[in-house]
């Protein structure tokens, strides 16, 4: 039996309150064992900051990283509110990583690498997931990530 929960609380993260929608749109919808994902950006720091802005001008590969991890959080959240517990996750399948970034920024992967990371971190083999990760020129609120996220469920 799955224990991912036990694995978020030995990585001490704590999933916060899902936040509603900032446009016309459900954060998730279930079709089958599948369960799509919206698009959904970082949450603040412990320090309530929340770093913004492109790759390759305003922030680096690391802070770009760590906001993609940030939006895992945000995802993980989603998902334990759509289906109430990350217990029910057969496996991830795919994450698509949109990064704010400059035209010269061609790191999008390592970016992506911050939820990527975790979700193996949290789900072993079952986080491994296809993905892709490209460059946008602009996101909401000027995040510096946008990711989706499609979950096989129980």
């Amino acid at each position: 039996m799955a224990n991912f929960e036990n694995n978020l609380k030995d990585l001490k993260i704590e999933l916060p309150e899902t936040q509603s929608p900032i446009a016309n749109y459900v954060p998730g919808v279930r079709t089958g064992n599948l369960l799509f994902l919206s698009g959904a950006g970082p949450l603040p720091d412990q320090n309530g900051e929340l770093k913004l802005g492109k790759l390759g001008s305003d922030l680096s590969v690391e802070e770009g990283y760590n906001s993609a991890r940030s939006t895992c959080i945000n995802l993980l959240s989603r998902i334990k509110n759509e289906i109430g517990s990350i217990d029910n996750v057969v496996r991830i399948v795919k994450i698509f990583c949109m990064v704010n970034s400059t035209t010269d920024f061609t790191s999008q992967p390592l970016v992506a690498n911050g939820c990527s990371d975790l979700l193996v971190e949290v789900f072993g083999d079952y986080g491994k997931h296809s993905r892709s990760a490209v460059g946008v020129a602009a996101l909401p609120n000027n995040w510096p990530i946008e990711i989706e996220m499609i979950v096989e469920i129980k």
